[in-house]
């Protein structure tokens, strides 16, 4: 089966190694291909002490200098911020091949970062998230909504046997 979508991450300086580390289990949750990431505070301290998957060792995570230069090809450019102007998530559909980016967790993207992105979405909350579940956020409502945008949505497929069984063993206990 052809894979239709494609998902990628991009993070803009990012803060704290746990941060990177949660992001990275996140992708490896929600079938993310590669996480690339700017600025040298990440460099200082990599451990990954919160993937303790280590998705590392399968999914890519590259450092870079300019996240513009490094978008996948066919990929729609995706900035998340809570900034004026910005689309919330819950109306929002997602491109089937994106390329999304996160500004630090004590920050905001940067202007030419937004200027080069096709859209700027937020999620609705009451004040500004961690880096690591805003993520997590993006990416569920991107599988939620996705109609094949994630092989996740494939595999749910492929296993409806699973599925009907676990409903008969629940019946089975009442």
């Amino acid at each position: 089966m052809t894979k239709r979508s494609y998902a990628c991450i991009g993070l803009q300086n990012p803060k704290s190694p746990e941060n990177v580390g949660s992001v990275m289990r996140a992708a490896g949750c929600y079938g993310v291909n590669s996480v690339f990431y700017t600025g040298t505070r990440y460099d200082t301290a990599k451990p990954f002490y919160t993937d303790t998957q280590k998705i590392y060792e399968e999914l890519p995570l590259i450092g870079v200098d300019d996240l513009k230069t490094i978008i996948p090809v066919g990929c729609v450019p995706v900035a998340v911020d809570l900034i004026e102007g910005a689309k919330p998530l819950p109306s929002y559909k997602h491109p089937a091949r994106a390329f999304y980016i996160f500004g630090p967790e004590d920050g905001t993207l940067k202007k030419d970062i937004t200027d080069f992105c096709s859209e700027t979405i937020y999620v609705p909350t009451e004040g500004c998230m961690n880096l690591a579940a805003a993520v997590n956020v993006i990416l569920y409502d991107r599988l939620a909504k996705g109609d094949n945008f994630s092989h996740h949505q494939d595999e749910l497929r492929v296993k409806p046997s699973a599925a009907k069984k676990k409903e008969e063993e629940c019946r089975e206990a009442e």
